[in-house]
């Protein structure tokens, strides 16, 4: 994994017990994508946040309780994966990006 941990970034210093966090990382062919987006749409498939990745593919939004997309957007690929927020149950989620 090209030294990237396994899913999105460390919880160190994040009281999650009052967070609702989804984070994850994007792969492309098995491996962290370095360059690209993802982007948050509501249960309306609303847009609602975006910030890029990290440069071992990870990303974090910090959202309300409820049912989301999580949108990747890669260069000349993209992908996107159904998501349930818990407020104190952190989603860690893997979308894998295609053509």
């Amino acid at each position: 994994m090209c030294g990237a941990t396994r899913g999105g970034p460390s919880l160190e210093g994040i009281d999650v017990a009052k967070e609702t966090v989804i984070q994850g990382v994007v792969l492309k062919d098995g491996s962290p994508v370095a360059s690209g987006y993802a982007r948050l749409l509501d249960e309306g498939g609303d847009f609602t946040a975006e910030v890029p990745l990290s440069a071992t593919g990870q990303f974090r939004f910090f959202a309300r309780p409820g049912s989301w997309t999580v949108r990747a957007l890669v260069p000349g690929a993209s992908g996107e994966r159904k998501v349930v927020a818990r407020q104190g149950e952190p989603v860690d989620a893997e979308i894998e990006v295609a053509a």
